[in-house]
C-alpha cells in the first residue's frame, strides 16, 4: 500500500484575510516558518521516498523545512499548485463573500469556474491524477509527502473518501496540518485528517493480528486491532 502524507503550507501574512491564490512572492510568515519546523519535527521518524511540492513559495518553503534534515530534494509538481482563482486572486475574503458566486462555491463547487480562472473540477482532476502518478512512481510500499494548498488537499481527500466534490467544503485543511491517505489495491483509506500531532504510521492491515486479508478485501477483518 502506498502512503501519501498531505501537508498544507504554513501561515503567510495573507492567510485568512486575502485569497492569495497563485500570487507570486507570498512567503511564510514568522509563525508559518515555526509551523513548518514543527511539521518537520512531527514526521521526523517517518522515512520518506519523495518530498513533492506545489511550485508556489509558501509550499516550497514548508517542504524544504521537512527536507532539511533528510537526504532528499524537493520535487516540484505544477499539478499541486493552488486553484486558479482568476479575477478573485488577491481580493479580501470579506469582499468575495458578497459575490453571487460565493454561495455556489460553498454549496455547489462542482459547478464553479472562477472568472478568468480554473474550474474546481479541473483542479481536482489534475491533483488526483498527480497523486495516482506519484503512487506508481514511489511504489506500493512507498511513503511520500506532498505540500500543497487547502482546496487542493480537500479535493484529494474528497476523492479518497468517495465524496462528490460538492461535499469537499465539509473537509478542513489547516496551515501545516497533516492528512494521511493509504492507497490500497481496491480503495484508499484516510488514516489521519487535518492532524497536528506526532505521526507514527500504522502497519499495513494485512500484517497485523486480526487484519488478515482472507476475504478478498483490503480492509481489516472485524475492524482490525488499531494502533497504540
Amino acid at each position: 500500500m502506498t502512503t501519501l502524507l498531505l501537508a498544507r503550507h504554513g501561515l503567510t501574512d495573507l492567510t485568512g484575510p486575502v485569497l492569495a491564490g497563485r500570487t507570486p512572492g507570498v512567503h511564510l510568515s514568522e509563525a508559518g516558518r515555526a509551523q513548518a519546523a514543527a511539521l518537520a519535527g512531527r514526521i521526523a521518524g517517518v522515512e520518506l521516498d519523495a518530498i513533492v511540492s506545489s511550485p508556489l513559495e509558501r509550499c516550497r518553503e514548508t517542504a524544504q523545512a521537512v527536507a532539511g534534515g533528510r537526504a532528499a530534494e524537493v520535487a516540484i509538481d505544477e499539478r499541486f499548485i493552488e486553484c486558479g482563482y482568476g479575477e478573485w486572486t488577491g481580493r479580501p475574503l470579506k469582499e468575495l463573500a458578497g459575490e453571487p458566486l460565493w454561495q455556489v462555491v460553498q454549496a455547489h463547487p462542482s459547478a464553479v469556474t472562477f472568472p478568468g480562472g480554473e474550474a474546481l473540477t479541473a483542479m481536482q482532476h489534475r491533483a488526483v491524477a498527480a497523486v495516482r502518478e506519484w503512487n506508481e512512481r514511489v511504489g506500493e510500499k512507498g511513503v511520500y509527502l506532498v505540500c500543497s494548498h487547502g482546496d487542493v488537499i480537500k479535493a484529494i481527500v474528497a476523492d479518497a473518501l468517495g465524496l462528490h466534490l460538492d461535499h469537499f467544503q465539509r473537509i478542513t485543511a489547516d496551515p501545516a496540518a497533516l492528512t494521511v491517505i493509504r492507497y490500497a489495491p481496491l480503495r484508499p483509506f484516510v488514516l489521519r485528517l487535518n492532524d497536528m500531532g506526532q505521526l507514527r504510521l500504522p502497519e499495513d492491515s494485512e500484517e497485523k493480528d486480526g487484519g488478515e486479508n482472507i476475504t478478498g478485501s483490503d480492509a481489516a477483518v472485524g475492524g482490525g486491532p488499531g494502533t497504540t
